[in-house]
């Protein structure tokens, strides 16, 4: 059995990881440099890789740290807050592979894989988009037939973060009938790219365009897996895949957290020491205004991770964990976005630099509003569940309704004026989405006033912005907006025709 740091206590862990990655990305190498090259270099990783990061997603019975989400969130802003492309690979492996390993494996294959991972620095992803399915993963045409001793997975997958660097892969693929249909219900495998017949080929590479510490591109799957390397579902392969994924997005916010604070302590110090005038930048009531947005992300994204730490446990069942889930993934990485604008903004010129801080920030963060669900899939999504519950509940008005949702029953005390209205259930589309945007910041603002004893000026400036949000959304949704797109827009469209 693996021995490893888990008889060192996790605030000295966590201590040492950060100043190991701030030298390394500091002093050892010069980031700024490698950030325009593809991949990391891989004495650059293997340094990285030292101090066993994964280890914090190990059962302690195979020498891990024993997959405690709070150690688990803290090595993900750890990371962020230095690269937010070595978080995220960091979050592919542990979110994605690992846990759901931990969770849904087999005993064999968890001590073969999860020892290489800590001795042999390996590392693991999922593969479940295709190019014609992206969200619509129940459709995907990759299929399995069982053979003697265990399964033939053919077909194809894309944009898996790792393609082509990944030592183990958690697979999707629906079951082959005798008919040859496809089953509805979908099957994970365990495959090892060492082994000849389980090895995935990345046939083409993408030229992403943020996230160049990662590569990703098309896998072309045609392997033989044993039958011990079938994750076990608890009930079915579609809920099994609900938990994994409901239980990443719970835990975006590690990698938001780092990130941010990183954002916010680089707009600081620039806004202070930059003059303007023969005063700081920041002295300036706008720019007071646009810092404070970024610290105000910085508190929501800190009671997501409260939240995260006591519901997204291995031990929970998130199938059903939509609402909440897709609240933290689709608004933290919406403050993501919106905090590397407004730090960009804010550095002037040099900002759009593609090696300063701020411009890979903006590249970096955007994807992260698309995978694993786009963001207005997600608030339409939340939309659609609560006002499903209000239904059942025979409650029309939107206060009344939170008021008594345990996850804004506090929270909604706040910002009652702004969503004191009544819903028919027969909304439109594009205002579920605004309303589940409104939803979801109260719902969050929930979790930040449940931080007992965190800093109370912090939490009254993210209350400010988050009645300011809602005020904003609250008329979008209220105008009744219509307008759809004219697809044959040539007639009279032209202005010079006009003069």
């Amino acid at each position: 059995m693996s021995q490893i740091v888990e008889h060192v206590d996790f605030k000295t862990y966590i201590t040492d990881f950060k100043s190991h990655l701030h030298g390394l990305f500091r002093s050892e190498y010069d980031f700024n440099t490698l950030s325009l090259s593809r991949d990391l270099p891989v004495d650059f990783l293997a340094k990285i890789m030292d101090k066993k990061p994964l280890s914090v997603a190990i059962p302690t019975m195979f020498g891990g740290r024993g997959v405690n989400v709070k150690e688990c969130l803290g090595v993900l802003s750890a990371a962020s807050y230095e690269s937010l492309a070595l978080s995220l690979m960091f979050g592919i492996n542990i979110a994605l592979f690992l846990e759901p390993l931990a969770k849904y494996g087999t005993y064999a294959v968890q001590e073969r894989i999860f020892k290489k991972f800590l001795d042999e620095k390996a590392m693991g992803g999922l593969m479940i988009t295709e190019q014609a399915y992206g969200s619509d993963a129940l459709n995907m045409k990759t299929f399995y037939q069982e053979i003697e001793g265990g399964y033939k997975v053919k077909g194809e997958k894309h944009w898996q973060g790792l393609s082509g660097a990944a030592d183990f892969w958690l697979i999707t693929a629906r079951k082959s009938t005798a008919n040859g249909d496809l089953a509805r219900d979908i099957d994970f495998f365990v495959t090892d790219n060492s082994n000849p017949q389980e090895h995935i080929p990345m046939v083409e590479r993408y030229n992403n365009l943020g996230l160049y510490a990662i590569p990703y591109g098309i896998n072309e799957i045609d392997i033989t897996v044993p039958e011990n390397q079938k994750l076990t579902p608890e009930s079915t392969g579609i809920k099994l895949m609900l938990d994994m994924l409901h239980r990443s997005r719970l835990q975006f916010p590690g990698m938001g957290l780092g990130f941010l604070k990183r954002l916010m302590d680089e707009s600081f110090d620039h806004c202070q020491n930059r003059i303007v005038s023969g005063a700081p930048l920041s002295n300036l009531d706008a720019v007071k205004y646009q810092l404070s947005r970024i610290q105000a992300a910085y508190v929501i994204c800190s009671g997501m991770c409260h939240y995260s730490v006591e519901h997204s446990g291995i031990d929970k069942d998130l199938a059903t964990a939509s609402i909440e889930a897709n609240s933290l993934k689709a608004l933290v990485t919406d403050l993501m976005q919106e905090s590397a604008q407004i730090s960009l903004q804010l550095s002037g010129a040099n900002g759009y630099k593609l090696n300063h801080y701020a411009g890979r920030a903006v590249v970096d963060s955007r994807p992260f509003q698309i995978f694993e669900g786009s963001n207005e899939m997600l608030y339409g999504q939340i939309a659609d569940a609560i006002l499903k519950l209000m239904r059942k509940a025979k409650e029309t008005n939107l206060v009344k309704f939170l008021a008594s949702y345990v996850n804004t029953n506090d929270s909604i005390h706040y910002f009652s004026k702004s969503l004191d209205f009544n819903l028919d259930y027969t909304i439109n589309q594009r205002d579920t989405v605004t309303l589940g945007r409104m939803i979801a910041r109260v719902i969050c603002f929930q979790f930040v006033l449940n931080m007992q004893g965190f800093n109370n000026e912090l939490v009254e400036i993210a209350r400010q912005h988050v009645a300011m949000d809602l005020n904003m959304f609250s008329g979008q949704f209220l105008s009744q907006n219509s307008a759809n797109p004219l697809f044959d827009y040539s007639s009279n469209s032209d202005w010079m025709n006009f003069v």
